[in-house]
């Protein structure tokens, strides 16, 4: 199973909810989730656990659990009434926050939902509520409440086609969940979620149906005998169903789920929970007890843990009395904006264009809170799930009538204005949302504009390959049809529909390989899958090795040497007693003043030495080249033995490199004065989104659409640099997370936060929530230089700059090539830049006088070639193929260019070169007539440039392509000599 760390920012879901370490999901195949495939009705993860307010289990009991009365309510579906709360009374809101609170009541811990964007890199985007409890269901770390409850904001894409089709499918959805940590189980779980869902949402008891594991006895005896669900309401299921594992090995056990029934009348017999027009999944219940081995056999866990899921938009549709998840309150109001826009009535209109509605509602929710949690369209990982996503938006948009703004303007953008709904839907499910409006609109109009570019091309493309179609139909006499890679392309690539296209084609007369198209479908699915398609959480044997080891205590803020005491020894991560001279090691300490790598700050350097007794003799030398956090808070430090042995128990001198320490610092402050300065000068929309402190530079990426120009960066770097000569004194301190959160702290990329947070200031300038180490004053810094600034993926830039002795360091390197460069040109520094340009100037002219000299000669050769032209019947088609020996592709053109013209229609040439380097050139050009007998000169020449290890193309009558095989140019033109007579000769 997939399972996320605590993410870097914490997101307080509402006003209701305590501030606490945040979480990150991913998208996974909805079919496939946690370890175990689902059927039709894919099960929602969520979270789960606690007692009331004064520590004791709930009231109203019958032998310790739970009694719930049933009810006499109708058995009509659609007017069915649900408890003492009517529908208009169950809005989104009020089910999430009856839910927490709920929970709370019986002592849960209420925490934030975390980022879409994991910690973990095991985990691509957040798909359950429990990731973020990954480290203590493995046992890995301690528990900080004995049970929790969240509202999990979460994103799943591979069912992405089902979307709108069901009603249920969604990418972006909420879960609701309560946790146990060892604290209760599945008396308690049971007994809470029924009273949850028959008291407080008031939903009729004979409606609801459980499903169990099929060997679970204990759990059937709970519902049938505690709760009181009749026998006949209770499924047996197999652990496809209804058996939760998380891999191969790890945690594991059965599940238990309840379903809503909207047709009570159809009876109890042969009903197939599996039914969706009958039945509805809308809480799911993992009793986590098991482990189970590599053998495949199962232990009982030492701690039983609870992990449940609600999905609100489920239950939201069953409170509301609505057909779908998408007409609730939660989806609705951003499908009527939509609906507005393209000047249509949703109730009203065909299932074609409520479809395409349903799909925008949908869609724009998960592209507004993944970009608020910092992802940025571009083509790769997380930032193309965003991208694909408002494609399919801005095409449903496309079809359902909206044109540019939606309010009149043409070449405007729409889906800002569906982002504003989004966005006033959003304050009870991330409050930060509201904060990155500004970013949020910029982004999503940017990428809207951009793609309606892309859509054109697609269109002039789709023209190109129907013509193409079409003509090689003529020619061989089948009919026309387009590839299914060709479907692919259009629809992946520029974001056409299959239906469009196969509807574009029709009017043309061209069918559409839909076979070819899904089987290239399938193949990316099964990818994406093969990638993602489960939250890995297992326990692994440095679970073992560490039981006994306690957190590490970190003395280098104040000290830069300590004693401390051999813990752990590993070679190959396998646990020894004892590691002698020469020897790859990790030790682990009780102490240390050793830096391990976080926040982006790499891990100290330094020496561990070995006392050999009473004359304090070193009895052996560690070199530590690396230090690294795991499992938690336990450093481990990375070296080699470069003299003596070393045993756990023995006690060592822990010694940092101070200057190499004293970079990192350096480069640590000025990454928070460099944030600082950059949102002063591009926006304080501007926000973190990577960084790397080493000992010798700095780097950090940050999110913003376009380059940052010359005045900017030398506004940033003075900027910084009068930070620096300022001589600011930086102040620590240690408060509650949500104390920095409401002191305008800013918390760093990458970072996990506990409720007590470590702040960093430099006054007046910065504010951040940060654990790395820092200079005492900003003059130690000494000075700042940015090194370069470009793009690394769309919508993210990247700042390298040097501090500190890096800084003079660079800046007594680039005077010595400027000296240098002085003395070769002999001219002043202030010249050096009017005398290269000159130089410059000179070259060129050369070249271009060199390169017209070889075209010349080039032509000249040519000439001597068209007398070698061969005549092919019965068209007359006068052809040449031949080897020109070293001339540059220029020339190779010039000479093509000169034989096309002189040997007059019809006419094919053919040439090809090894100007050198091991390259090979190779161009082809047609006459009008012999590209009318249906050859194409950039389809015949990029074949023929496979056999020379390369490729290319170009227009029907002329094209150029290049390889890396000269040894195989000689037979390239032979075939091409062949191809082209044979052509020529089959044509009529």
């Amino acid at each position: 199973m997939e399972v996320a760390a605590l993410s870097a920012t914490s997101r307080p879901l509402s006003p209701l909810l305590s501030t606490a370490p945040a979480i990150r999901l991913r998208l996974l195949p909805p079919r496939c989730v946690f370890g175990r495939r689902l059927r039709a009705s894919p099960r929602i993860r969520g979270l789960g656990c606690v007692r009331d307010s004064v520590g004791r289990r709930h009231s109203s009991r019958k032998n310790g659990f739970f009694v719930t009365s049933s009810s006499s309510a109708s058995v009509e579906p659609a007017t069915q009434e649900l408890g003492t709360a009517g529908a208009g009374e169950w809005s989104g809101d009020a089910i999430r926050r009856r839910f927490l609170e709920f929970y709370a009541a019986r002592g849960h811990k209420i925490l934030p939902s975390s980022s879409l964007v994991p910690d973990d890199p095991t985990v691509f985007l957040t798909i359950a509520g429990m990731l973020q409890f990954k480290p203590i269901f493995l046992g890995k770390e301690p528990r900080r409440v004995p049970c929790a409850t969240t509202s999990q904001k979460c994103i799943r894409t591979n069912d992405i086609e089902n979307v709108g089709r069901t009603a249920r499918h969604q990418t972006f959805f909420e879960m609701l969940g309560n946790f146990s940590f060892g604290d209760y189980f599945k008396k308690e779980a049971t007994a809470w979620a029924w009273e949850l869902a028959t008291k407080e949402y008031g939903l009729p008891a004979e409606r609801l149906w459980i499903s169990v594991f099929e060997d679970d006895n204990e759990a059937f005896d709970i519902w049938h005998n505690e709760v009181g669900v009749p026998k006949e309401r209770i499924k047996r299921m197999g652990a496809e169903d209804n058996f939760w594992t998380s891999g191969a090995t790890g945690p594991c056990g059965p599940c238990s789920e309840i379903y809503y029934d909207f047709y009570p009348e159809r009876g109890s017999s042969d009903a197939d929970l599996g039914d969706d027009s009958r039945f509805i999944e809308f809480y799911n219940l993992v009793f986590m007890q098991y482990n189970k081995k590599d053998d495949g056999s199962l232990e009982p866990l030492k701690q039983k843990n609870i992990d449940t899921g609600m999905g609100l938009e489920r239950m939201a549709r069953i409170l509301q009395k609505v057909p779908n998840n998408y007409e609730t309150d939660l989806i609705f109001p951003i499908i009527e904006k939509a609906a507005s826009m393209a000047m249509v009535s949703y109730a009203k209109t065909d299932d074609a264009t409520k479809l395409n509605l349903k799909i925008i509602g949908d869609h724009m929710r998960a592209v507004v809170y993944l970009i608020a949690d910092g992802v940025i369209p571009s083509n790769i990982g997380r930032g193309y799930v965003v991208r694909r996503l408002i494609r399919r938006v801005v095409r449903m948009g496309r079809l359902i009538g909206i044109r540019g703004d939606g309010h009149g303007n043409s070449g405007g953008a729409f889906l800002p204005s569906l982002a504003e709904v989004v966005i006033s839907l959003s304050s009870e499910i991330d409050p930060d949302v509201e904060s990155r409006r500004r970013s949020i609109i910029g982004e999503l109009q940017r990428e809207e504009l951009r793609f309606v570019q892309t859509l054109e091309r697609g269109e002039k493309l789709l023209d190109e390959l129907l013509d193409e179609a079409l003509l090689s139909a003529g020619n061989n006499g089948d009919k026309p049809s387009l590839s299914g890679k060709d479907v692919f392309l259009l629809y992946d690539t520029y974001g056409f529909p299959v239906e469009i296209t196969a509807e574009i084609a029709s009017d043309r007369g061209v069918t559409v390989d839909i076979e070819g198209f899904c089987i290239e479908m399938e193949n990316q699915r099964k990818q994406s899958q093969a990638a993602h398609n489960v939250v890995k959480l297992s326990v692994g044997n440095e679970t073992e090795i560490v039981k006994s080891i306690p957190d590490t205590e970190f003395l280098g803020y104040d000290s830069l040497s300590a004693s401390a005491v051999v813990k752990g020894l590993l070679v190959n991560g396998n646990p020894v007693n004892e590691v002698s001279e020469g020897s790859e090691v990790e030790i682990l300490l009780d102490r240390t003043p050793f830096y391990a790598e976080s926040g982006g700050q790499v891990g100290d350097n330094g020496f561990l030495y070995v006392n050999g007794g009473e004359d304090r003799s070193q009895a052996a030398v560690i070199e530590i080249n690396d230090v690294q956090k795991s499992l938690g808070n336990i450093f481990v430090h990375k070296g080699t033995i470069k003299q003596g042995s070393v045993e756990v128990g023995n006690e060592v001198d822990a010694s940092v490199d101070a200057k190499l320490r004293q970079g990192a610092k350096a480069h640590h402050t000025a990454t928070h004065l460099l944030q600082s300065a950059l949102k002063s000068v591009v926006g304080s929309e501007t926000s973190q989104a990577g960084s790397l402190v080493a000992f010798d530079r700095l780097r950090f990426d940050f999110n913003f659409h376009r380059p940052l120009s010359d005045e900017e960066l030398t506004t940033i770097e003075s900027l910084v640099n009068q930070w620096i000569g300022n001589a600011a004194h930086l102040e620590t301190k240690v408060m509650a997370l949500q104390d920095a959160k409401n002191a305008g702290a800013i918390a760093m990329f990458g970072e996990k936060y506990g409720e007590q947070v470590r702040v960093v200031e430099v006054p007046g300038i910065s504010l951040e929530l940060c654990g790395g180490t820092h200079v005492s004053n900003t003059a130690e810094i000494r000075g700042f230089k940015i090194i370069s600034e470009q793009g690394i993926a769309s919508g993210i830039r990247r700042i390298e700059a040097v501090a500190g002795d890096a800084f003079v360091d660079y800046v007594c390197a680039r005077d010595n090539y400027m000296r240098r460069l002085c003395s070769s040109l002999k001219v002043k520094a202030e010249d050096v830049n009017g005398r290269v340009e000159t130089i410059l100037e000179e070259l060129r002219a050369t070249r271009n006088e060199v390169s017209s000299l070889r075209s010349k000669i080039a032509v000249l050769k040519a000439a001597s070639l068209a007398s070698k032209a061969r005549t092919v019947e019965p068209q007359n088609v006068r052809i040449v193929v031949e080897n020109m020996g070293d001339v540059d592709a220029d020339g190779l053109k010039s000479a093509a260019e000169y034989l096309i013209d002189t040997l007059q229609d019809p006419a094919a040439v053919i040439l090809g070169s090894s100007p050198g380097d091991g390259k090979v050139s190779l161009v082809a050009a047609f006459s009008p007539a012999v590209v009318k007998m249906g050859l194409q000169a950039g389809k015949f020449v990029g074949g023929i440039a496979k056999l020379c290890g390369g490729g290319g193309g170009g227009k029907p009558n002329f094209a150029q392509a290049g390889g890396r095989k000269p040894e195989n140019l000689s037979d390239a033109l032979e075939k091409a000599r062949g191809e082209i007579v044979a052509g020529v000769s089959s044509s009529s």
